[in-house]
């Protein structure tokens, strides 16, 4: 009964993220992608955030929009969210160790519930109000507990909808995109060529030295044409990072003499 409402609470395997923290009981720490992610910087970096949870936080994640006039939940949803604009959850890093420990405050009773308890109840009052699946649930959680959360910016979750109404991700605009959320299939339609574009370069690479090496020309050619739209004019972002992994990947010190 209730493992078939979870899975069609949005995608089969969304859900799953949530019994992380149940499933994987001797497993202190872990970094959650959904499958059309892809890291432009290596994700050794991304794990490091897990240092600068201060003794509160359990979980990290990025906002869901930068801007609020093209936000979702602001304007939208039928149940608290965290923050201004809410958080997406296709990239999360979780400390499972304090998901497991902490008491979490809710809506639900006035009694504090620990993860494996609130989830049921949680999904059983707001299953008809939610739209994105686990990730609201994930929201209405650090709506009541907003010092259990790290966010970190857009950069570290960044998609369509950070640059197909104009660019909105200060982050990417000054470093450059970590990580590449291909979220709505554009990896595999033609609505978003600049995402496509960093998908097929990708793919297409067998990365062995030389070849990766070679990655960058051609890929910086194919997102010349994509400048018509909002996300090819500046695609430059979608680049930076990657030539930067590749520039560290392949610079060898020179030779003392």
């Amino acid at each position: 009964g209730n493992a078939v409402e979870w899975k069609k609470l949005f995608k089969p395997c969304a859900s799953q993220r949530l019994f992380l923290p149940l499933i994987l009981k001797e497993v202190d720490s872990l970094l959650y992608v959904d499958t059309d992610i892809l890291f432009l910087r290596p994700v050794d970096d991304i794990w490091s955030l897990l240092k600068k949870f201060n003794s509160t936080q359990i979980a990290a994640m990025a906002p869901e929009h930068e801007e609020p006039r093209i936000g979702w939940y602001n304007r939208f949803a039928r149940h608290p969210y965290y923050g201004k604009t809410g958080v997406n959850s296709g990239v999360m890093l979780m400390n499972m160790t304090r998901m497991r420990r902490k008491y979490f405050k809710n809506d639900m009773t006035t009694v504090r519930l620990r993860w494996g308890d609130i989830l049921m109840p949680l999904l059983k009052k707001y299953k008809l109000n939610i739209t994105w699946g686990c990730q609201d649930l994930l929201n209405i959680i650090f709506f009541h507990n907003p010092e259990s959360l790290f966010v970190f910016p857009c950069q570290w979750n960044y998609r369509p909808d950070h640059c197909i109404y104009g660019s909105n991700c200060q982050e990417a605009e000054e470093e450059g995109i970590f990580i590449l959320h291909g979220n709505r299939g554009v990896y595999h339609d033609d609505k978003q060529p600049a995402f496509r574009a960093i998908y097929e370069a990708l793919r297409n690479c067998s990365f062995e030295d030389d070849n990766i090496r070679s990655l960058l020309k051609p890929l910086e050619l194919e997102l010349q044409k994509t400048v018509h739209t909002y996300c090819g004019k500046i695609y430059k972002v979608f680049i930076k990072q990657l030539a930067k992994s590749l520039r560290d990947r392949f610079h060898r010190p020179p030779k003392e003499r």
